[in-house]
């Protein structure tokens, strides 16, 4: 998508209350500090918001968690300041569930696995690398994989995030072997144009009721971008 707007915001929205906004980001919308002359998710959230409210306070909006610019996927924001320190603890806790689709490169090292790495991330380069555990700022990085269909030349796998760290999917599944499909920083030589990688279900128990809270993205909409080029 080259252009984004506000108006554009509403087909995407897939959960709205008093609490929560919960939406789909299409690719190569940024989060947060778009390019000059772009609108970041963040900036049309907040417009959104303001047109829709009836008071002259400014709305509130917390943003839970991110996804990068070129990876498309849902994302919760909190629309209070209670809600926020609500999802923000589940996130830390790791009762905030968040499950990816990739389309990696090459044949899967095994049909489940998990990786655990340390990562340092390199602010002037925006990128992240593997490094040694104790190394100065490393963190630790967990995932897990289950390969759901090994093609000729690619695989399909199901990716479940334990931490949430800079680039982590694409920096540890590259560094695994098994670099994702379309990711031009980790994956200089892969020849899809856009990052085959969705973060297709997020669960999450609603901060005012409790209750869990499932959404993911129809079965048809994944099968069309990342079941369909076997």
């Amino acid at each position: 998508m080259e252009r984004f707007t506000v108006d554009d915001l509403k087909e995407h929205i897939m959960l709205e209350d008093e609490d929560i906004l919960v939406l789909h980001k299409p690719a190569g919308i940024a989060v947060q500090h778009a390019s000059f002359g772009q609108m970041d998710l963040e900036s049309a959230i907040k417009t959104y918001l303001a047109r829709n409210s009836s008071g002259r306070q400014i709305p509130f909006l917390g943003i839970i968690h991110r996804l990068d610019q070129p990876v498309e996927g849902i994302l919760v924001f909190a629309k209070s300041k209670d809600a926020a320190r609500k999802l923000n603890s589940q996130l830390t806790s790791g009762k905030m569930e968040k499950r990816y689709l990739a389309v990696v490169e090459g044949r899967c090292r095994a049909e489940e696995e998990t990786l655990r790495d340390f990562l340092v991330k390199d602010g002037r380069t925006h990128s992240s690398s593997v490094a040694d555990e104790g190394v100065k700022g490393a963190k630790e990085a967990k995932l897990t994989y289950h390969l759901l269909e090994q093609r000729e030349q690619e695989a399909l796998v199901e990716i479940c995030l334990m931490t949430g760290r800079h680039h982590q999917i694409r920096v540890q599944m590259a560094h695994a072997g098994m670099p994702l499909s379309g990711d031009h920083r980790y994956n200089p030589g892969t020849k899809e144009r856009t990052i085959r990688l969705c973060a297709f279900s997020l669960t999450f128990f609603h901060p005012r009721t409790g209750r869990k809270t499932a959404v993911r993205i129809p079965e048809e909409r994944l099968a069309e971008c990342y079941r369909s080029k076997a």
